[in-house]
Formats: C-alpha cells, structure tokens, sequence
C-alpha cells in the first residue's frame, strides 16, 4: 500500500471528519425528547400519595408510541367492561422494522418443529423475546407503576445499557388488568387532601367478575383478559421470559424474587427449572450490584411450581421461564419493620435491610431494575434462551413419540414397595437435611426395577387422546377443546371416521396428540396429579400448598375420552387456535310434534330452559328417564311442549348450542316438575366476594337472571315478596357469622399497609360506614346468626330456596337442618372434636363421590362422578330427625381420590357433600363442596343448576294423552 505524507490540509480533513463521526456518536445517544410523565399527568410515576389510573397510563403510552420509534402500541382485546387492553412493544428502531420475523422465530423456536442445525440458525438470528406486566392484582399498586416508568425510561434513555437490551431484546409490556387498575387509582385518589388517601375500602371487586382470582384463571381462560394475554404468550409471539409482577413482600424485607420453594412439578423440562434459577439470581445480582438490599428467595415466600392456575404458573408448562416477584410498597408510605429473622443473612436472604420509612418511588425503582435484569440477561444470554426453548419443545415432541414414562411420587412409592419386598432393608426413605449423610450409606437399588416399576410398560404414558362426539354432553367437550386451544395446545379433528386400538370413532372426533410442544399442558389437562406429600418435618403436620394440589381438567369437566397408548394416526386435520362451536344438533320427530324431550345431562339444556321461560313457554322435568333411540336423556328429561315460540328456541339452540330436541307425538305419562321462572338473590358482602363473582360470570354464560344482595336487604325480612331463591356462595357465610369490621388485628393490618392488598386477596374488610360515599353505604353488613339466619329460615319456611355452597352450607345447621361433621374423631378429653391437619388434609382436589340422581338436584348427573373438594364440610344428617333430608352426593369409597393430595382420606366415606331437606314450604340444599369453583368444574354446575328451579317447581301427574300448554 502506497504512503502518502500527513500534510496540513489532509490533517485538517482527518480532524474535520474525526469531528463528524464523534458528533454523529454523540447524536446518536442523546435521548430523544419523549414528554415527561408529569408533563402529561401532573405527577411523577413513584410520587407519594400518588397513582396512575388507566385512562391516564393509556394517555402517556399513546403520546410516548406517537414520539418514538422505539415503541409500538397494540391492544391485544377488550376487558370484561370493554376497555382496550394495550400492550407496549419496545425494541431498537431496526428490530421495529423487522418486528414480524422476529415473532415468527420466537414462535417457531416455542413450537418446537425443526431441526437442531436450522433451530441453532434462528438462535443466532433471532431476538429474544421478554414480557414483563403489571396491575393483575390492582391493589397491588406498585406493579402498574412501575411498568409505565419502566417503558419511559427505555423509550427516553440513550446509556449503553439501554441501546444495548433495545438492539439486543424485544420487550412486550402489558397492562393486566386494566378495568382493575382504573377502579383502584380512582378509589386512592378521590381524597383532595393526599394525606387522607387509602385503598381501605375498596367497595368492589377489582375485577369485574372476579377480582384477585384473575391471578387463578389460566387453566380455564374464562376471563377475557386472561384469554387476551394467554394467546400473546402461547400462540401469538412465544416469549421465552415472562416476568409476572406482585406485591406484597416477606416480612422485614423488600422483595421476593425466585427460586421458588418445592414441591417441584415433575412435568416440567429440567431446563426450566434452571433457566429459572438462573434469571432469579440474575435480578438478584442486579439488585446486590447496586447496593439495594431486602431480596429474599425460596423459603421466604410460600410461592412454589406445583400448581398451574397462575399467569406466570401455567408458562411452567409452555417451557417458558415464568418469574414472580412480590414487593412492597404502597403511594402512602410504609414502615419496614424490625423482623429479627430476616437481620441474619442466609442463601435464602443474603443482603438484610434495616428498618427504615419505605417510599413509593422506592418499590418503583426496585422493581423496574428488576425487570431490567430480566431484559440485561436476555440481552446476554439470548442465543441460549432461543435455543432451550426449542430443545424443550422439541423435547416434548420426542417424548410424546415414543413410549415414555413420568415419574410420580406415586410410581417411587411403588418402587419401594418392590424393593421392599425383595429385601427389606432395601427401602430408602427421602433424603432430608436430617438424613442426607446417612443416605449416603444406603444402599442402591437393584437396576432391573428402573425397568420393571419406573418403566412398567402398563404405566406408561398415553401418545394421545380421543374426544368422541358420541357423548352425553358434546358441547360441554367442545368446550373443554376450546380450553385447550386458548393453552395453544394443537388439536385434530378427523373428517372421516376411523379405528384405532380396535374402537371405531365417527368423524368430527377431537384427537390431541402428545407429540408436541405443549405436552407438559395436555398431560396435565387429562391426567390425575400427584401431589408429594409436602410435610413441616417427617411425621408432623402437612405443609400448607400455594394453591390448589389436583385439577385435571378433564374430569371436571365430565367430558369422556379415551386415551390411545401406541402410535396412532388417522384422517386428521389441525383446526388451528380458533375456538370451536359444537355442531348444529337435530331437531328430530313428527312434522307436528306434541313437543320434544332433551337431554338433562347437556349443561347447555339450562340456556335453552331459561329462554323458554323467559318467553313464557313452558318446561317439565319428567321424574323417569327417557330414552331415544337407545340413548338415556337422563333422569329429569326435559319436556317442551309445542308453541310457536318453543319451536323457533329450540330451533336456535340446536343450532347455536348444539343442543339435540327429539319430538314426540304426545307428553310421556308419569310424574312431572313444571318449571316456572325464578327471582334470584345472589348474596355478596360489601367489597365484593369471589365466589360471588365467580357465580355472577356463571348465571350470565347460562343466562340465569339474578340480583346481588347485601345483608341489609336479607336482615329487613320480607324476602319472599322479592326473590325465589337465595344462593349463598362459598366464604358468604361463617359459623357465628362475619364481623371482620370490628376485628381490631384486621384494622390495624389495614391501617399499617395504608389498604395494600393482603397476600390472599380474598379477606372480608368494612370500613366506618361514615369514611363512604353514601351510594355504598347500603353494601356494608355482614351475615349473622343472630339477625340474618332467622330471617333467612322464615323465607324458606315461607316457600323460598336456599342454596349454600361451599364453606356457607354450614349455615345449614343455624337453621336447623339436623346435620354434625362427619369428620370428627376423639379429642383430648374423649370428647368428638374435628380431625386436625395431621389426621385429615385435602387441600383443593379432585375426588370421585356418588350421586342420587334420582333426586331432582341430581337429575342428568351421573351415577358417580367427580368433585372438587377444597377442605370443605362434610356432613352427617340424623336420620331420626323430624326435618326429612334427602342424599344428594356423598363419598363411598375408602380412598376417593383422584387427583392430587390426601392425608386421612378414608375418613370421607359415608359422608354427605350434597342434602336437600324440606324445611316448612320450601327447600334447603347444601352443596359443601365447591361446586363452581373459578368456573371449571362443569361436570357439578347442575347441582346448582337443578337447585334453583327445583323448589318452585310444581309437581303434576301427566297423562299420556296431554299435549300443548
């Protein structure tokens, strides 16, 4: 290479385009002019005494998308009170341009369906992909603050470490809950004088149906916004980091952030586990890196992996790394406590924090470092997180392809119960710190019981599953379908009939195969769990689960299936991710029937009931079950009789439900119920209660009316000019009553946090009827023995239902149902006292019970059947008692259950779950175990169903002649 001399000129040339480079640098990182949040709002996001509402963080991400190139605005759905839900996108301008390839290889590398050379190619061309919310939980203030403070710092910062996440990254940042969001910023900020603000008494849910239980609807997607964020997880982009943000903290100390405690759920890839401890302990370097301590891990939050109803929970099962953290904080500001506990540091809290008066700002900056450890581990570690997920999903296909085992605690219990029999000094007890030394000195086991107990071949797992349309409630398993599609799960329908196993299936049969991405979701959807038992030391008393221990979807649902243990295949077609409508059922029998018979075991039949009614048409149930053409209607048949009217109903709902109507030349004879419209009260107490709301979103699906009643209107008496039926959802109702307002731990609870949510979310607090706006002064009330019972007893003597649910049907004993716990042994002094924890402990599982269907409360149930029970009352009803009660459910097995966790089952047998009694002229069914809970279990909605009609209803004797109205 020629060398050419430095002259002045050329050095001034060199220098000017030094200047020009270094300029342009420069230029390049200042931040762009993006208009402060005060500017728009009038406050700064983390001031005390201050919070955004929805309407106003809606207004700033809208002006800051209009400004930067950095940002992109969608809204991914409406709420359940029909705002937009918007999700911000925030990555580098370049990645903006190519943002759909980028979600197209996040979605591919999440499904799982390459090769490893071409998913190791997308690894290295792909970005990954993070999600990071805030406000699921309204009242858990900070976390949609400092999501909104999180956007504006990335969209307005130009340091390296932000032009670095934005050039390396693709954040999605969703509101969650944004009807939740508006209800509590406006509640807080109704005070002028910011010192009297509280969220203290809240007077509704913060969501519209089911307030904190939205954070317990992800098996389900029944709420719109969980449906909403669900598909932007697990169909539309596929993030491999989802950061699921909470409060409120451990005591004495600033944050949780994962690991999380055991039990760990064996369905999970090994690789989740570890991408979750590796990006927990990232954003815990981050926090100890800068001098911000009071993070604590594992055991100092009962947070675990076990269950999968939680947003950030059920991603377990999409093989994505889903973090929780719960912090402190509130806008007025809080006092971190002297906790001598938390002062010695430990791997499971490391870096104490003194006591100290906590600011919002302070919960903001915690957190939005938080989320940028998440984005600055992706940033660095973002081949990997593409490629995993992959290996996982592609994982997940190899194991659905080929026999495969999963090993529960019930297959090592079988596995020392082998051992034990070859040699009993053979049988090895888990290791705990207590023994883990000891266990090194035990001997192993014999090799050959790997393949004859672990690997049994009549244990293995199931390659696939099979929805036949020849059911007895169809629709319902095709919404069972629609479950699985809002999971993502991939889904067959075969458009010819076909064979498999030796068991013919018609066309339009639903096929999930195990052999992809999702398979942890579709073996957990149709297969029992199996809890560990989780004790506080062995031989002591069990320790309490997050949430529930046993689900499988399936069976509570009711839908048949069979499972298919070889390869299969068949004339199957994918039917994509939108949902499915059950096909248009037959309207069969004379050109001019008398009127049609339809199924009591369709769920559905009660949509097409309360349409007739509603249009005056009339109804019957017929005591004898009917059959058409072989096929059993149930006990309680339906009977429509012609009209008009009827016609077009069941016209429409064979149709849009798929509900079957068999006409007829003339009425059955036999005995009869006739149906007439019911006034229903549906009790709430003053905040909103979730079961409440969980009925209310029911009622609606099913097209029940109904009005919600507060205690005032059931303590003035009178109810029977106003209502038919009274439900008492589960928590309404406690023995003695609720008098939570009065309570002065709870008060000053309240006080402390300044009404920051309680980490249960579901406690019953009133405020001082005077701190309320009058319009909800007449919420307030509680439910009494003393006062509302007795009122209660004369409406149904008087002709009235009342139905109790769950914890509520104690109130079966106030008025004088002649029923005891069944679940009593003797106590200390001889005397019956109710089994301990240590003896008796079903916490939120799926049990098999029997039914009386020959009861109208029964009628369309099965014989026996499932139910979900959740340390609910069981009872013993006198038989010698002058009140005459009927057996609606009860248990009558040794060991009912199915799926997940039982001490002291067999205690259960004999007892009753679901009564009926007359009482005076009207009707009391309890129903103790929870029937409806968060809207899954849709094989038991028609005890409830069936209650609502069952005490108005008329008995009459038809004739076989009898047609019309």
């Amino acid at each position: 290479m020629q060398a050419y001399p430095l002259t002045s000129r050329r050095l001034l040339s060199l220098i000017f385009c030094v200047i020009i480079l270094v300029g342009g640098a420069l230029r390049a990182q200042t931040a762009p002019h993006i208009t402060t949040e005060k500017e728009l709002i009038g406050f700064t996001i983390g001031d005390d005494y201050h919070m955004a509402n929805y309407t106003q963080i809606a207004t700033m991400w809208k002006k800051w998308a209009s400004e930067s190139d950095r940002m992109k605005l969608v809204s991914i759905g409406n709420t359940e009170e029909g705002r937009p839900e918007y999700m911000a996108i925030i990555t580098s301008p370049e990645n903006m341009k190519n943002l759909e390839h980028y979600r197209e290889i996040s979605v591919k590398m999440g499904r799982g369906r390459l090769s490893d050379a071409e998913a190791h190619a997308l690894a290295r061309e792909g970005k990954p992909v993070v999600w990071i919310d805030g406000g699921l939980h309204a009242s858990e203030s900070v976390n949609s603050q400092q999501l909104t403070e999180l956007v504006y710092q990335l969209i307005s910062r130009s340091d390296p470490e932000t032009m670095r996440i934005l050039k390396d990254t693709i954040l999605l940042a969703p509101i969650a809950n944004p009807d939740g969001v508006e209800v509590v910023a406006n509640w807080y900020m109704r005070e002028e004088d910011e010192k009297k603000r509280t969220f203290v008494g809240l007077p509704r849910l913060y969501n519209k149906y089911v307030g904190h239980d939205n954070n317990r609807d992800s098996m389900m997607n029944n709420m719109k916004e969980t449906t909403n964020m669900d598909r932007v997880l697990w169909i539309d982009w596929i993030p491999q980091i989802m950061y699921n943000t909470h409060q409120i903290g451990p005591k004495g100390e600033v944050v949780f952030i994962p690991p999380y405690r055991d039990p760990f759920n064996y369905e999970f890839d090994p690789l989740l586990p570890i991408g979750i401890e590796r990006v927990g302990f990232a954003m815990q370097e981050r926090l100890a890196s800068m001098s911000m301590p009071g993070a604590a891990t594992r055991s100092s939050a009962p947070y675990s992996t076990w269950w999968n109803g939680g947003l950030r929970n059920a991603c377990f099962w999409h093989n994505q790394i889903g973090i929780l953290t719960e912090i402190i904080g509130s806008p007025t500001p809080i006092e971190i406590e002297l906790t001598a506990s938390s002062q010695l540091p430990n791997g499971d809290q490391p870096y104490p924090i003194k006591p100290q008066t906590w600011h919002y700002r302070q919960s903001v900056d915690y957190d939005v470092e938080i989320g940028k450890a998440a984005l600055d581990y992706a940033s660095r570690e973002g081949e990997h997180l593409l490629y995993n997920i992959y290996k996982m999903a592609h994982d997940s296909i190899e194991n659905g392809s080929h026999d495969h085992w999963t090993v529960t605690p019930k297959r090592i219990a079988a596995l020392n119960e082998a051992a034990k029999k070859m040699d009993p000094n053979l049988v090895q007890d888990d290791a705990s710190p207590d023994n883990i030394m000891a266990s090194f000195m035990t001997p192993g086991l014999p090799k050959s019981l790997y393949d004859t107990v672990l690997h049994d071949p009549k244990m293995k797992d199931a390659r696939g599953y099979i929805i036949s349309p020849d059911q007895d409630d169809f629709p319902t398993a095709v919404k069972f379908v629609n479950v699985l599609l809002k999971q993502g799960v991939e889904v067959d329908k075969a458009t010819a009939p076909f064979t498999v196993a030796g068991k013919s299936y018609p066309a339009g049969s639903y096929v999930v195969m195990a052999a992809q991405a999702y398979r942890p979701v579709v073996h957990d959807f149709f297969e029992p769990q199996d809890h560990p038992t989780d004790l506080a030391w062995p031989g002591g008393p069990p320790k309490a689960p997050y949430d529930i221990t046993g689900w499988t979807i399936v069976k509570q649902m009711g839908v048949k299936f069979d499972r298919v243990f070889e390869g299969f295949d068949g004339p199957f077609e994918p039917i994509g991710f939108d949902l499915q409508k059950p096909p248009v059922a037959i309207v069969s029998g004379p050109a001019a029937p008398a009127g049609w018979l339809v199924s009591h075991k369709e769920n559905d039949s009660f949509i097409l009931t309360n349409r007739l009614l509603k249009a005056d048409c009339s109804v019957y149930w017929l005591k004898a079950e009917q059959t058409v053409d072989g096929k059993g209607l149930g006990t309680g048949t339906l009977w429509v009789p012609y009209s008009p009217a009827a016609k077009a109903i069941v016209d429409k709902a064979a149709h849009d439900l798929g509900v079957a109507a068999y006409g007829i030349a003339q009425m059955p004879a036999g005995e009869t119920l006739k149906l007439k419209p019911v006034r229903i009260g549906l009790v709430d107490l003053y905040g909103g209660m979730m079961p409440t709301g969980w009925l209310r979103w029911l009622f609606e699906q099913y097209e029940f009316p109904y009005e919600v009643v507060y205690p005032q209107i059931l303590d003035a008496g009178s109810l029977n000019n106003s209502f038919d039926v009274l439900v008492f959802p589960s928590d309404t109702y406690a023995v003695g009553g609720r008098n939570a307002s009065t309570n002065p731990l709870m008060i000053d609870m309240m006080k402390k946090l300044s009404g920051t949510a309680m980490a249960g979310g579901g406690g019953h607090f009133e405020p001082p009827a005077e701190t309320l706006p009058e319009e909800y002064r007449s919420m307030l009330g509680n439910i009494t023995a003393n006062k509302t019972v007795p009122a209660v007893k004369l409406f149904v003597q008087r002709g009235g239902t009342v139905i109790a649910i769950g914890s509520s049907a104690t109130i079966g004993q106030a008025m004088g149902l002649p029923v005891t716990d069944h679940l009593v042994g003797p106590g200390p002094d001889g005397k019956p006292k109710h089994l301990p924890s240590s003896k008796f402990y079903i916490p939120g599982s799926v049990l098999e019970a029997s039914f009386n269907n020959h009861d109208p409360v029964a009628y369309g149930m099965p014989s026996h059947g499932y139910v979900f029970f959740d340390s609910n009352p069981v009872f013993d009803v006198d038989p010698s008692a002058r009140i005459s009660a009927t057996k609606v459910a009860s248990f009558d097995q040794d060991a009912p259950l199915y799926s997940g966790w039982a001490i002291g089952q067999n205690y259960l047998k004999g007892g009753e779950i679901a009564t009926e009694a007359s009482v005076g002229s009207g009707k009391l069914v309890l129903i103790s175990f929870e029937a409806t809970f968060r809207g899954t279990p849709h094989g038991t909605f028609k005890l409830l169903f069936n209650s609502l009609y069952f005490g108005s209803a008329t008995p009459e004797q038809s004739e076989a002649a009898k047609v019309g109205n």
